[in-house]
């Protein structure tokens, strides 16, 4: 199943996702929280009791308005790993963004004033559904609910400031999640071998398969619930394969003016058009 949390002219909730129609879930509340606290999906597109809405309508929300948790992998793909000059590490790199840095599909990302270092990240997420401490690797795929994409947008020169890189992962607006989140049914098992990518226009950013993926979702979740008890609706991004602006050389970096698109074979589609901080804000003061 796949679904979509918006707005459009007739409806707000939770819609429910077949070819360029969408149906709203009727009292699904105002993100998937209140199917993922059910423990059960909605049902069948064609079940549901129309009006059809067109895909293109309906404005993007965030899949889970208030994530208890938002857990990153940084480094989850050999060769961004070397790109990076990191070493390979035995251990997931693992950090946490905060609610104000994360928006939703096609919101503007800003690149802040204090920077012109702002980079891309194609990652798969997923969507918690069943919480746990000490999960087991044999039993975590059935925690996920469902799988998104995310754009794990990155302001280089604070990342490299310290050896914690909460600064260059948390600037207001730079995390893009969704539009679309697909329940695991609809994909391989564990999200594995789909096409990742991201871009600008023709240029391609990022190229690779989730395959290339060193800790699985399943891997990633066991781990992860060995410090920490996860719960509903919290997300956890998966890493980013090789290609970052950074990386380039020339360094690529997001300008004012472009749309940046990653996209994850089977799920979708995050676009998200960059604005210049300075500029938004004076706008919003005229």
């Amino acid at each position: 199943m796949k679904f979509l949390v918006g707005k459009s002219d007739a409806a707000m909730g939770v819609f429910v996702v077949a070819g360029e129609q969408a149906r709203l879930v009727a009292n699904a509340g105002d993100d998937l929280m209140g199917l993922i606290r059910a423990g059960a999906m909605a049902a069948d597109f064609d079940a549901l009791p129309g009006p059809d809405v067109p895909v293109a309508e309906i404005t993007p929300m965030l899949p889970v308005a208030a994530p208890g948790k938002i857990i990153c992998l940084g480094l989850n793909y050999v060769d961004h790993i070397k790109e990076g000059g990191y070493e390979i590490p035995e251990y997931p790199a693992l950090f946490m963004r905060s609610r104000n840095s994360i928006m939703p599909a096609g919101a503007p990302m800003v690149r802040p004033s204090c920077s012109e270092k702002l980079d891309y990240e194609v990652e798969l997420m997923l969507i918690v559904g069943k919480g746990g401490r000490h999960i087991s690797e044999e039993a975590a795929l059935d925690h996920v609910f469902g799988y998104t994409v995310f754009n794990d947008g990155s302001v280089r020169d604070y990342q490299r400031k310290t050896h914690q890189w909460t600064p260059g992962k948390n600037f207001d607006d730079t995390g893009a999640i969704g539009p679309f989140v697909v329940t695991p049914d609809e994909l391989p098992e564990g999200a594995t071998g789909l096409k990742i990518e991201s871009r600008v226009g023709d240029e391609i950013l990022q190229s690779a398969t989730t395959s290339d993926m060193m800790w699985s979702v399943a891997k990633t979740i066991a781990t992860i619930s060995e410090y920490t008890t996860l719960e509903p609706g919290d997300l956890i991004a998966m890493g980013t394969p090789p290609g970052v602006g950074h990386a380039k050389t020339p360094p690529r970096w997001l300008r004012p003016g472009e749309v940046v698109e990653v996209e994850i074979e089977k799920i979708g589609i995050c676009a998200s058009p960059i604005v210049d901080e300075a500029e938004t804000y004076a706008g919003a003061a005229e």
